[in-house]
């Protein structure tokens, strides 16, 4: 039986998982976070020119939850109570060789949990990088950003300085929030909720993106949910209420352009911090 289909047997009788649950079940659970680790499988995939959600994976990280027990782990300064397979990041007990071999450069003070990937050049300030996430080559995490449980995050992105990618983990059918390659994402940015943000596309600082958000193209007065076009532009703006001049106007995020040469030359990466 493949791990994929012990993970969903064990998903439609997850009231009865627990710490004393098969070894079959168990081994399942602990060999995802593993392949999730090493980048063998992730959450999304995109298949053509849409994102796929592969939802075993996510039951398996949430039937982990069930599968094991609270503990505590002591540090010089305070101590923590966790789930006892994520109280230590992905790279504890790692040496320099490990470090070397996984070749991404990761600064004190952040925070890695287990079954999340982490490609080659990536540069990890002090942020915060939960399970099941996925971050491709070339990226950067820059201080106090966020990648919240399942977000897939592209190649040769920026996500900056206090910015929140919101993780998706349940329900397990729901897609994840997802930055497609070379992404620029504002300092102070939040986009939630399973938004894609499409290749090349640069948002302003202070954006904020769910859902619900209307995403309304500037040139051609165009309303849209959920997913920025590649090569946007994007900042935030207003909306009158078309029935009451007097209302309040609403919070949406504006397309201004495309992406253009003085616009990447202003959000490019610098190859010299990847090296």
């Amino acid at each position: 039986m493949t791990t994929e289909k012990i993970i969903n047997e064990a998903w439609d009788n997850k009231e009865k998982i627990n710490p004393q649950s098969s070894k079959e079940i168990l081994d399942s659970i602990s060999e995802t976070f593993d392949l999730l680790d090493r980048g063998k499988i992730r959450v999304a995939e995109k298949k053509g020119d849409k994102w796929v959600t592969n939802q075993w994976i996510k039951k398996a990280i949430m039937l982990s939850f069930r599968t094991n027990p609270m503990d505590t782990l002591s540090g010089p300064y305070s101590s923590w109570y966790d789930k006892l397979h994520l109280l230590k990041g992905k790279t504890a007990g790692w040496g320099k060789e490990e470090h070397e071999k996984a070749g991404f450069r990761f600064v004190p003070n952040g925070q890695v949990r287990k079954g999340s990937f982490i490609g080659k050049g990536v540069v990890l300030m002090p942020c915060y990088v939960n399970s099941g996430v996925y971050i491709d080559e070339g990226t950067m995490m820059d201080t106090f950003s966020r990648a919240g449980s399942c977000c897939q995050i592209g190649k040769n992105c920026h996500i900056s300085a206090g910015s929140g990618i919101g993780g998706v983990l349940e329900p397990a059918q729901a897609l994840p929030t997802i930055i497609e390659d070379n992404c620029f994402i504002g300092a102070m940015s939040e986009v939630v909720e399973g938004v894609i943000v499409g290749e090349g596309s640069v948002l302003s600082m202070g954006m904020y993106i769910g859902q619900s958000t209307k995403i309304v193209n500037r040139n051609t007065g165009e309303v849209t949910y959920g997913k920025i076009p590649p090569y946007s532009v994007v900042v935030p703006g207003s909306l009158p209420d078309k029935n009451n001049s007097s209302a309040p106007s609403l919070y949406c995020a504006v397309i201004i352009k495309q992406v253009d040469e003085k616009t990447r030359s202003k959000t490019s990466v610098n190859d010299l911090l990847r090296e």
